[in-house]
């Protein structure tokens, strides 16, 4: 009985501290504070307490955990946008999430090497690592009120675009770093092939996977969401087998069938958005658990502060001016979506990355984008519902309807 017992004890500690996160994520409605950070900083501060949690939940199955949280994020968050929003904004959207992921990881890579003096290497990880936005922590912060204009979509759509982007990027400055015979020519043509797999594969995926959900007959009407699920996470193991980016594949696959009509898409959109809620505390949680935050030195806490300073006051800024020049965005737009570029669980996912290749002073990385992402969300964060007032951004509460009941 000792080994239910043991397991039961993981159970209780899993279950009822997400069943916290969960019921603590009504918390952004009252306070300016992110929920995010919450999850973070707590799971942080509870493997210090417990230090057995962390012993038993390696960096690799932490990675893992996120892979799947991402999938389902990403499928959701597509489905969120739809096809037609993500067309009317895509030329901003596909410039500030790929073209801003080099700009933001180079600006960020010169930074931790004059800065930080890290090698020019291990500058490149981190770089790489805090390219990648998470908007999904801004709507945390705006308590689930509807962003007015075209800087919402844009936000929502350069997380699809840039996760994917900032990922394959991230493998590729990895490759850089542990095989001496790599070049910087085989890695862009490296992040080309990925993406581009990726878009085909995704693309291919929803003609094939919208029509089958409208003639598949099934014999309970709540299997409908659950085969969607199975049906991404086929999607992206068959594109990355095919050295493709699945996350883009699933992102728009989540696209396309957001503007589709098909059996039961209110239950569909009902499911995954109350699953990409569960899965984002889920991976803010396991990540968190991973940190030993109160070992942590005062220059790891006083580097990633200056690694979030610069990210919030250069690189952002620099890289929404370049990569939205010639945009019909205005300039409160622009200034909104430069001061909302927030960091979350997918840098830190990336920083894992290279712990597992095995990166030489990757542990040292990592807690830098610990905090760094610490500082983002939680020094950033909670003031932009603040920004977007001053600068005249709409925001209401979402309209409710008796289907949304």
């Amino acid at each position: 009985m000792s080994e239910l017992s043991d397991f039961a004890l993981i159970v209780l500690v899993v279950a009822g501290g997400s069943s916290l996160a969960i019921l603590a994520t009504q918390l952004g409605r009252r306070l300016p504070i992110p929920a995010p950070v919450l999850f973070l900083i707590a799971a942080a501060v509870v493997s210090d307490v417990w230090p057995a949690l962390r012993d038993d939940v390696s960096i690799r199955t932490v990675e893992r955990i996120a892979v799947v949280a991402l999938v389902v994020v990403l499928l959701n968050g597509g489905m969120d946008i739809g096809w037609r929003r993500f067309r009317a904004s895509m030329g901003p959207i596909v410039s500030l999430g790929v073209l801003g992921t080099f700009v933001t990881a180079g600006v960020m890579t010169v930074a931790a090497h004059v800065v930080l003096g890290l090698d020019w290497t291990l500058a490149g990880i981190v770089g790489a690592a805090l390219a990648p936005t998470d908007p999904a922590v801004v709507f945390s912060v705006l308590g689930g009120r509807e962003i007015g204009g075209r800087s919402g979509t844009v936000l929502e759509g350069e997380a699809g675009v840039n996760d994917p982007a900032g990922i394959a990027l991230m493998l590729g400055v990895i490759e850089l770093a542990t095989h001496p015979d790599a070049s910087w020519t085989v890695i862009v043509g490296d992040f080309a092939q990925e993406m581009a797999i990726g878009l085909v594969f995704g693309l291919a995926g929803a003609r094939l996977i919208v029509p089958a959900l409208r003639r598949v007959r099934l014999g309970s009407d709540a299997l409908y969401p659950v085969l969607v699920l199975m049906l991404a996470a086929v999607l992206y193991a068959v594109t990355s087998v095919a050295s493709g980016s699945g996350f883009l594949a699933v992102f728009i696959m989540g696209l396309v069938l957001g503007d589709a009509t098909t059996p039961h898409q209110r239950a569909i959109e009902r499911f995954h958005g109350s699953l990409a809620g569960l899965a984002e505390v889920t991976v803010f949680i396991a990540l968190g658990l991973t940190v030993d935050i109160t070992h942590l030195s005062a220059q790891t806490w006083r580097d990633g502060v200056l690694l979030g300073l610069a990210l919030a006051v250069v690189a952002r800024p620099l890289t929404v001016a370049l990569t939205l020049v010639r945009t019909a965005l205005s300039r409160p737009e622009r200034a909104f979506i430069a001061w909302s570029g927030l960091k979350g669980a997918v840098p830190i996912l990336l920083a894992a990355f290279a712990i597992i290749e095995g990166v030489h002073g990757a542990d040292r990385v990592y807690g830098l984008v610990f905090v760094a992402v610490l500082f983002s969300v939680l020094g950033q964060g909670t003031l932009v519902p603040w920004v977007g007032a001053r600068l005249g951004i709409p925001m209401q509460d979402p309209v409710e309807t008796p289907q949304s009941r």
